[in-house]
């Protein structure tokens, strides 16, 4: 963890905040709320309930988000690869209990800050705020979009739309997590890709 530490640490601030000229002065403010953090495949960082709210930024690896039904089943809400930030948004801007769980699918790097510090520091810096908020909405759009194509999108159609949401991740996570993405089995998966493979042959 030593060679983490040292070896530029906060990439979450210059992914926020492109533009800042004060990034040193940010550092040193943010450097108590923010760790860099090592997670095994399948840790789990976060869980329903949890109280305090946490932000991780993906700096090598592959996280995601999900949900557990009445039955237990895992829904997934998202998936992070490398520079994306994975939180519970609605926890980390209301100050309430978590709703997601969040896991390593691959041993990951991740940057971590506490939901308070993160809520300060994509608010307070006003010469940056629009291009903040542009990148959260970005990936709002991203769950916006699968929303939509959940309801109203054939199997075919949402796994296309996968693939354009998560370029370069399809080989990297089970299809059975991919089934689970998309509300369908792992049967109608494959025949789905079996589909799509059909499709670009023609």
């Amino acid at each position: 963890m030593a060679d983490l530490e040292s070896n530029n640490k906060f990439l979450i601030l210059s992914s926020l905040s492109p533009t800042l000229e004060s990034t040193e002065e940010i550092e040193k403010e943010f450097e108590s709320h923010i760790q860099l953090k090592e997670i095994k495949r399948k840790e789990i960082i976060q869980e329903k309930g949890d109280s305090l709210a946490k932000v991780y930024f993906v700096r090598k690896g592959l996280l995601k988000s999900y949900v557990l039904d009445e039955k237990g089943k895992e829904h997934i809400f998202m998936f992070a690869p490398e520079n994306w930030i994975v939180t519970d948004i609605n926890s980390v801007t209301n100050f309430g209990k978590t709703e997601l769980f969040i896991q390593a699918v691959e041993d990951s790097v991740v940057e971590v800050v506490q939901g308070e510090a993160f809520m300060k520091l994509t608010q307070d810096r006003n010469q940056n705020y629009k291009e903040e908020v542009r990148k959260l909405l970005k990936r709002n759009a991203v769950l916006q979009k699968r929303i939509i194509s959940l309801m109203s999108k054939t199997a075919l159609e949402r796994y296309e739309d996968f693939i354009s949401s998560y370029p370069g991740i399809v080989q990297r996570v089970p299809q059975k997590m991919i089934a689970s993405y998309l509300g369908i089995t792992p049967q109608a998966l494959s025949k789905t890709i079996s589909n799509s493979y059909r499709k670009v042959q023609k």
